[in-house]
This record gives structure tokens, C-alpha cells and sequence, in this order.
């Protein structure tokens, strides 16, 4: 038995403890906004946060987690959708697919809480994410809009 803090409720589960986290946290926890992409922390669709950091849940084991280190997914991110990066990636219609975008957003959030004004470099530099449908134009001007704690009217 694993216990798990995902997102501020304790969970037990049942699992083997080298399971990918990010299996435990769709199928055992029921979260499916976290998203499986390559399976070997390239891509970042499985982007959480563990006690704020940015962490590509499909490579770590389950048994890496310890039980009293906080982990948030996109679920647990905003339930109503105010966190001035979700705000800013609907203002300006960041996703095209959206399959990438949970950790998209998530990467951005965590940079942010650590670096309130990054450059674009410091973007660049930080967001790795693989997004298949190109939209990095608009992730840079999302992250820079949420950055300036800023919206474009949209909602």
C-alpha cells in the first residue's frame, strides 16, 4: 500500500512500487487530465507538480513519491480554472489539439511560481514541452500574459 497526497485529499493505493506515477494517478486515483505522450519524460504531457516542481510523472515510480510530499495535477491546479496561466492560455486560444496541454500548462505554472517575470529566454530555456501541433508562438505569449498578470477581455 502507497499513500499519496494528490491534490490536498491523502489516497491509498494498491500498486506496485515501480508503477509510473502518472499510471497511479489516472487509474487507480481517477485524474485523467495528466496525459500519457512518449513514455520516457521527452514529450511532457505528463508534466505534475511535486511540492511545486515541475516532475514528468511517466518515468518516476510510484515508490520515488514520498507520502508527505504534495502532488498536483492539472485537476488540482485551479478546479475553477483562475489560475492566471489557464486564464491567459483562454484568452488567447493557446491550445490547437490540446492533447499537450495539461502539461503545457503545468510546466508554465511551475516556472512561474519560481520566476515571476521570466525572459523569453528563460522560457525557452524552461519549457521543453513537445506540443505536435506547433503552437509555441502562442505557449510564449501565454506564459508572458500570465506572467504580466494580465487577459485580453476572453474568457
Amino acid at each position: 500500500m502507497i499513500r499519496l497526497n494528490v491534490n490536498g485529499s491523502v489516497r491509498e493505493v494498491e500498486v506496485e512500487p515501480d508503477t509510473p506515477l502518472l499510471w497511479v494517478i489516472r487509474e487507480q486515483v481517477g485524474l485523467t487530465g495528466t496525459k500519457y505522450g512518449c513514455g520516457i519524460a521527452q514529450c511532457g504531457a505528463c508534466t505534475v507538480h511535486i511540492d511545486g516542481q515541475a516532475v514528468r510523472s511517466c518515468s518516476m515510480p510510484v515508490s520515488a513519491v514520498e507520502p508527505n510530499q504534495r502532488i498536483v495535477t492539472i485537476e488540482g491546479l485551479s478546479p475553477d480554472r483562475s489560475h492566471p496561466v489557464q486564464k491567459a492560455w483562454a484568452a488567447l486560444d493557446v491550445p490547437q489539439c490540446g492533447f499537450c496541454q495539461s502539461g503545457m500548462i503545468m510546466a508554465a505554472a511551475a516556472l512561474l511560481a519560481q520566476n515571476r517575470k521570466p525572459s523569453e529566454a528563460e522560457i525557452r530555456q524552461e519549457i521543453t514541452n513537445i506540443c505536435r501541433c506547433g503552437t509555441y508562438g502562442r505557449v510564449l505569449a501565454g506564459i508572458a500574459l500570465a506572467a504580466e498578470g494580465g487577459e485580453t477581455g476572453r474568457g
